[in-house]
């Protein structure tokens, strides 16, 4: 797909809740973490909700069921149903169901989420390597998953069985820290059979595809904290997209980042679907917006002014975006984001 290389975050006139007529958002680090709800979430997606913006919750994580977020989400506050919860899980079963007959017997290496998407595609969900499986797939199967389960997952791959996987997140956010995801455990059984999956889960096709059909959103706003699933996938999508702050990416790190993982707003939490957005605009010497004025030298960024800590931020990436053009920005920020506190 031929895109324009973003070179600085868009503005926009209209509170993103109405520019946009449904939320896509992630849930570790941008609605909860390790369970429990991020500051100014529930609040932020009542009134988004209350305003007309429909809020869909898409998830890499294929461990639980839909109906199980869904009353996760409720008990925080959020009022959700489980046709508003798309999970990776949901992607890989589909994306299976397209390659194999009807009734075919799938190894599941994963948690109840992936054995019931399984199952729902008529699909039949089977645990051992022995029970003459068509085909294998894996999933985040939660802190507890047994060892025992990535070997039985490595004798089918190895026997030459089309392996699939819900997602291949190396890291997960945690209330305690940043912990293994299902990216670390697919590299496990790839290092152990030198075999190559299928992978359905943001930022590649078969998620974005699975949400368009389940949410029907015409003017969708994807809304995440990692630049190399939620963001790389509205681009390869084709949509708009909104970085959070909450979660997994520094400011340092969306500075650096090359086209694929730009996101057209930044914000520092979901208060920013309610908020219309500042132009980062063009003026000699580098970009300004709000208080903010910042540019690139030689060798690092600069900043000048005050103001919102994020307008701040969002004129650093004006310059940094334009001067790395199509690649990463190597440019020291620590003085300048020193200046932000962020």
């Amino acid at each position: 797909m031929n895109q324009t290389v973003r070179n600085r975050p868009d503005g926009s006139k209209r509170q993103l809740s109405k520019a946009y007529d449904t939320a896509l958002l992630d849930l570790d680090g941008v609605v909860y973490a390790g369970g429990e709800a991020i500051a100014h979430a529930v609040e932020s997606l009542g009134a988004a909700r209350d305003g007309g913006m429909h809020l869909a919750y898409v998830t890499n994580n294929a461990a639980r069921t839909p109906q199980t977020v869904a009353g996760h989400l409720t008990r925080l506050g959020i009022p959700a149903e489980p046709a508003d919860v798309i999970t990776s899980a949901q992607a890989v079963a589909r994306l299976m169901s397209d390659q194999l007959p009807p009734g075919a017997r799938v190894l599941v290496i994963g948690a109840e989420g992936l054995r019931v998407a399984v199952a729902e595609r008529g699909l039949v969900p089977v645990e051992s390597a022995d029970d003459d499986p068509a085909a294998v797939v894996q999933g985040y199967g939660g802190p507890d998953m047994p060892w025992s389960r990535l070997m039985e997952a490595s004798y089918a791959v190895a026997r030459g069985l089309p392996w699939f996987v819900s997602n291949t997140d190396l890291t997960i956010p945690s209330a305690r820290g940043i912990a293994p995801g299902n990216g670390s455990a697919v590299e496990v059984v790839r290092i152990a059979t030198g075999g190559q999956p299928q992978v359905a889960g943001k930022p590649l096709p078969p998620m974005h595809r699975e949400t368009i059909l389940r949410t029907g959103a015409e003017r969708p706003l994807v809304v995440g904290d990692r630049l190399d699933t939620d963001i790389e996938g509205a681009y390869a999508g084709g949509v708009d997209s909104l970085l959070v702050l909450t979660g997994v990416t520094t400011p340092a790190r969306l500075l650096a980042a090359g086209p694929r993982h730009r996101p057209a707003y930044v914000g520092r939490d979901l208060r920013t679907l309610l908020e219309s957005q500042p132009e980062v605009e063009a003026v000699a010497g580098g970009f300004r917006c709000g208080g903010w004025t910042a540019g690139a030298g030689t060798e690092e960024l600069t900043l000048e002014g005050a103001g919102d800590p994020v307008d701040g931020l969002r004129a650093l990436c004006g310059a940094a975006w334009t001067r790395a053009d199509e690649g990463e920005c190597a440019l020291d920020a620590g003085k300048a984001l020193a200046r932000l506190g962020l």
